[in-house]
C-alpha cells in the first residue's frame, strides 16, 4: 500500500492515546506540513475544539480511518467558502 498524501485543509483522526483526554475526538484539520524528520512527514494538525496547533508525524495518524474525502465533506457543509487567510500565498520580504 503506497504512502497516503495530505494536504492543508484536509481532515484526519489520530490514532487512540495521543490525546489526554479518552474520550476526546480524535479528528482534525492539517494547517500546514512540516519538513521531513529522518525520512517521516510531520504535520501541524487543530482540533475544532482547541485555539492551538500540535505537532504530529505521519504514523500518528489512523489511515484506516481519515480520508481524504472529509475535506471535500468538510467544504461541502460550509458552502464552499474558502478561508480568508491563504497560507500559501504569503510571502516574507528580506
Amino acid at each position: 500500500m503506497g504512502r497516503q498524501n495530505y494536504k492543508v485543509g484536509d481532515m484526519i483522526v489520530l490514532k487512540s492515546g495521543l490525546t489526554r483526554r479518552p474520550l476526546a475526538d480524535k479528528q482534525c484539520r492539517i494547517a500546514s506540513i512540516l519538513p521531513n524528520d529522518h525520512g517521516h512527514v510531520q504535520y501541524r494538525v487543530q482540533f475544532a475544539t482547541e485555539n492551538f496547533e500540535r505537532r504530529i508525524t505521519e504514523a500518528d495518524i489512523d489511515v484506516g480511518e481519515s480520508s481524504v474525502q472529509a475535506s471535500t465533506e468538510a467544504i461541502a457543509k460550509s458552502g464552499g467558502a474558502e478561508p480568508w487567510l491563504k497560507f500559501s500565498a504569503l510571502r516574507t520580504g528580506k
